[in-house]
């Protein structure tokens, strides 16, 4: 049995051909405070960015040694010594003095590097990389690496925490994900299972009610590592709106997570924060910031699929409204369980994977 040149194909393709048409990095210095961090990612539309630091001063996360360096004579310019994400940002302000929202916001960014679990380590792949060794790292809950233009370290294809290079791109999960629906029409044996035959649903899933309070809610996220909750309905009034509930069984109002925080101004996230989290994306649904003032926007559009939907539905819309999990709900509302991007790629690559070894 042969499997078709497609196919073949797909499996061949490279790091370097999903980030050739990826723009420049978006850093920021290891000086920068807590705030100016925050506008970088709203300013840039996205939810990460390396620390860059002076060369022998700092040991990167979890040992890497990321450097930039000079095309021409090698010499090293900066070392990225860490990434910083939204959820870094979150749970800074989830445990600190509410009362000093300034003091929280002028902290330098180096400070708060690994206070969640993804910032302990920083990554490489080499534009080299098969796609499939791409897959893999993104199928364990990798969400990202720098991905060098010039590598000057000789020899190298994977995976890496030692790197020298010109100037870098950044590699996501949504990236990969994108490149492989471009893709779709090779992909049409896995695509076309429901998720739930694949196996991709987490069916333990924890939530917050629509009466919990922002701050609340990420101090909930920062101790489970969580960087979206979804938002259930309460049941009545005695629940803990300061804990996680299960929310399986129980319907599902909207979404609340850490990009939530690209819609909100940095002058306005003080008085927002005691707000409950359907008011809060409510206003974040029709922040300038989104270009919209419609109400029932993309941002706010809860993104959903069934059980018996199909692997492609569910990676279409995670594409499409650039979200990071969809939502499995039942026909009347009621929350199921969640895919997530990893869940995603790791079915394709098993698939790739099965299919190669009927050649």
């Amino acid at each position: 049995m042969q499997i078709s040149n497609e196919k073949r194909g797909l499996r061949e393709k490279k790091v370097g051909d999903v980030t050739v048409e990826k723009r420049r990095l978006v850093e920021v210095p290891y000086t920068a405070t807590l705030a100016h961090t925050l506008n970088a990612l709203v300013a840039n539309r996205v939810v990460a960015v390396p620390v860059a630091a002076p060369p022998g001063h700092w040991i990167g996360a979890g040992g890497s040694m990321i450097m930039e360096s000079d095309k021409q004579t090698g010499a090293v310019r900066k070392h990225y010594i860490g990434m910083v994400t939204m959820l870094d940002i979150l749970g800074h302000i989830g445990g600190g003095d509410g009362f000093d929202f300034e003091g929280i916001m002028s902290v330098p960014v180096s400070s708060i590097i690994g206070h969640c679990l993804e910032g302990l380590s920083l990554w490489t792949l080499n534009p080299n990389t098969s796609i499939l060794d791409c897959m893999e790292m993104f199928s364990k809950g990798i969400h990202r690496a720098l991905v060098p233009l010039d590598s000057h370290m000789e020899n190298i294809s994977g995976v890496e925490l030692v790197e020298s290079a010109s100037s870098y791109r950044m590699l996501t999960q949504m990236d990969v994900l994108r490149f492989l629906k471009e893709h779709a029409s090779e992909l049409n044996s896995v695509l076309s299972c429901s998720a739930g035959e694949l196996g991709v649903i987490h069916e333990t899933v924890f939530g917050v009610t629509d009466g919990t309070k922002v701050m609340e809610a990420i101090k909930c996220m920062k101790v489970a590592s969580l960087n979206a909750v979804p938002i259930i309905e309460a049941s009545d009034g005695t629940e803990d709106c300061t804990k996680l509930i299960n929310g399986k069984g129980r319907k599902l109002i909207g979404t609340f997570s850490a990009t939530d925080l690209r819609g909100c101004p940095v002058t306005q996230l003080q008085s927002w924060l005691p707000l409950s989290v359907m008011d809060f994306t409510e206003k974040v649904s029709t922040s300038p910031l989104h270009g919209s003032t419609n109400s029932r926007s993309p941002w706010r559009e809860l993104v959903t699929c069934f059980a018996e939907s199909c692997l492609g539905e569910a990676i279409d819309k995670a594409v499409a409204k650039h979200v990071h999990r969809v939502w499995v709900v039942d026909r009347q509302g009621s929350l199921v369980g969640l895919v997530s991007l990893t869940d995603m790629i790791r079915a394709v690559r098993i698939s790739l994977l099965s299919d190669a070894s009927v050649i």
